[in-house]
């Protein structure tokens, strides 16, 4: 299939519309690049797993999709020898959180799957590690930063942090308050500058306050001293500091190698992870739609019942019927203008693509759908104004394109055949088209304003009129 016929047929605005019910990226991902497979047993896979996560959350609702994350990256670097960052490692938990709530998902109540669903084989797929997960979930309190239940040394050197703060805050409070500094103070308040503790001093009284001065306003009326009766407090702060930090590294870099010994685990739940959320993706696009599973047969034959174009309004959308490839192999669809002929063939050959890439079709049970390896269409105006082409011109390159490529395993969708031209001559050229591709029984369909197309359809076996 190529692109060109992809976007003529609308797929691409079917992907978008999978890829907003993904829950996470990756599953995003997975959804827009989906394009239609062309192995029958592939077909019949990607159709099983959709119909088998729309099973699961008509038994046990929507499923806990929270916390799927690409991570693949964060691994690499974890088994190279690298250190991971906290954001990294809260992540790494959202993954190992999520696997063990969808293996969950599926036990939590009496309503058993069957053995051979798709979802189940896959949640069951998923490796867990509760112990790293809440050791994870414990240490790390946000993107940034640790938590003081990281290690007990690090709980202990924060405490003194907090202790020596306070002392300091204590002191400078006594200063800048006290009657006789009051005057000297522009604010009474304690600031910091970089890491000390520090008070604001009207520049004419910096003689006033003894102490080490770490910055000016940019009025330059006021100075930011440090009170010599502080500066030892403040090295000691900063010396915890630097042992913050030791045992902050410390942690870090032993919690990435916990997730580096189960590094292959976690590279494998995050592709299972990426398939389930995709697989869910499916499901709740063919419950929005109201969709049904195809039957798929060998026998390239199209059994549409009470079909509805997936991107016409609801509320508006004429259901149809369409027949192809039982007792003739070519359409010939007539009607008025705005009748609904260039929509039944959008929504036929749409219906193709969506089910060969495993998504479930708005129509009626047992519907039916053949497997095509090509899939052609000559819809909409082709008009070439680079090329110098007229709509006429485009068109008959593009059906010339297409008679070369076209096969026995294709579908050809033609929209006002031979139009744009003399009538007569028109009418002969389509009547011309349809007959080389009636005798090969390629499956086709066209719509036509021509009387002659309709005698044509009318009299000759294999072709039908609609």
């Amino acid at each position: 299939m190529t692109e060109k016929v992809l976007k003529v047929l609308e797929f691409d605005k079917i992907t978008e519309r999978l890829a907003e019910r993904a829950s996470s990226q990756l599953g995003k991902d997975l959804a827009s690049a989906l394009v239609p497979y062309t192995r029958f047993e592939q077909i019949q896979s990607e159709q099983k797993e959709t119909t088998d996560a729309v099973t699961c959350i008509l038994r046990k609702g929507s499923p806990p999709l929270g916390g799927i994350h690409d991570i693949r990256s964060a691994i690499r670097r974890a088994e190279a020898g690298g250190m991971l960052n906290p954001g990294e490692l809260l992540r790494i938990a959202d993954v190992l959180r999520v696997s063990r709530r969808l293996k969950g998902y599926l036990t939590e109540d009496k309503m058993e799957l069957d053995q051979a669903n798709a979802i189940a084989v896959l949640c069951e797929s998923l490796g867990t590690n509760r112990v790293l997960e809440e050791r994870l979930t414990q240490a790390i309190e946000s993107e940034d930063t640790l938590s003081d239940f990281a290690s007990p040394q690090l709980a202990s050197i924060r405490r003194s942090i907090r202790r020596a703060q306070d002392s300091i805050k204590e002191k400078l409070n006594q200063i800048i308050h006290s009657s006789q500094n009051r005057k000297y103070m522009q604010d009474a308040v304690v600031t910091l500058r970089g890491d000390r503790y520090v008070v604001p001093v009207k520049q004419e009284y910096r003689s006033q306050i003894p102490g080490i001065v770490h910055d000016m306003s940019s009025s330059g009326a006021t100075i930011f001293v440090e009170p010599m009766a502080v500066v030892e407090a403040n090295n000691e702060i900063r010396q915890l500091r630097s042992k913050e930090e030791q045992e902050v590294e410390r942690i870090l870099m032993e919690l990435t190698a916990e997730v580096s010994a189960i590094g292959g685990m976690l590279r494998e739940n995050t592709e299972l992870l990426a398939r389930i959320d995709f697989a869910f993706a499916k499901a709740r696009f063919s419950l929005d739609i109201k969709g049904t599973e195809p039957v798929i047969n060998h026998d390239r034959r199209i059994v549409i019942k009470r079909g509805r174009h997936p991107l016409i309004d609801p509320k508006s959308v004429v259901p149809i019927d369409i027949s192809l490839g039982e007792s003739f192999s070519t359409m010939v669809i007539t009607g008025p203008n705005t009748g609904g002929k260039t929509v039944t063939l959008k929504t036929t050959g749409l219906f193709v693509l969506m089910c060969q890439a495993g998504l479930h079709i708005p129509a009626a049970e047992r519907s039916e759908m053949g497997v095509f390896q090509k899939v052609f269409a000559d819809i909409g105006d082709e008009q070439s104004i680079e090329q110098s082409l007229s709509t006429f011109s485009s068109h008959m390159t593009n059906i010339v394109q297409i008679l070369k490529e076209v096969d026995e395993n294709s579908l050809v969708l033609f929209d006002e055949l031979g139009a744009g031209t003399d009538p007569t001559e028109g009418a002969a050229l389509a009547t011309a088209i349809l007959n080389s591709l009636t005798k090969r029984e390629i499956r086709t369909m066209a719509t036509t304003h021509y009387s002659e197309l309709k005698l044509y359809a009318m009299s000759t076996e294999g072709v039908q009129n609609a």
